[in-house]
């Protein structure tokens, strides 16, 4: 399960709540129930991703509208920001290592076109860093801000 999902639908159409495991507590109730972990590889570790996308002016309303769509149906982003050319959106992915991660990055905005309706942009960008990395770059005052508000918002 992807951090910040909040709720599913369950058998019975009843909606449930959610939460997220940490990576770690999953791997070690695995081993309780007799599967053998051995590799530090095989833990998912989070990475921070940012997604740049650029293409045709796009109507502003729509696009925040997709944008916002794409958000309600994939929990885990926490920003995008939005221009009618371009936008980026940045989130935290749980992946095996960076080529898992960049593997899903690259094929967010394609599989996601047609049901949050975005516009039929380019990647133009890609940067998948470990979250010890991120964190190393807010605390020497390089990166994002961290009052950068979550949710959609024009550039």
């Amino acid at each position: 399960m992807r951090p910040g999902a909040a709720a599913a639908r369950g058998i019975a159409g009843e909606e449930r709540a959610l939460t997220s495991v940490a990576a770690g507590e999953r791997y070690r109730a695995a081993e309780a129930d007799g599967v053998e972990i051995t590799r530090p590889e095989d833990v998912p570790r989070l990475w921070h991703v940012t997604l740049s996308v650029s293409g045709a002016d796009a109507d502003l309303k729509e696009l925040r509208r997709a944008l916002e769509q794409l958000a309600h149906d994939h929990p885990f982003l926490l920003t995008s920001r939005y221009a009618a050319d371009h936008a980026e959106i940045r989130y935290w992915e749980e992946a095996r290592d960076l080529h898992d991660a960049a593997a899903v990055a690259l094929r967010l905005w394609g599989e996601h076109r047609q049901t949050a309706g975005l516009p039929p942009w380019e990647i133009v960008g890609l940067e998948v860093i470990d979250r010890q990395t991120y964190h190393q770059r807010i605390a020497e005052g390089h990166g994002p801000a961290p009052a950068t508000p979550v949710g959609v918002h024009p550039f």
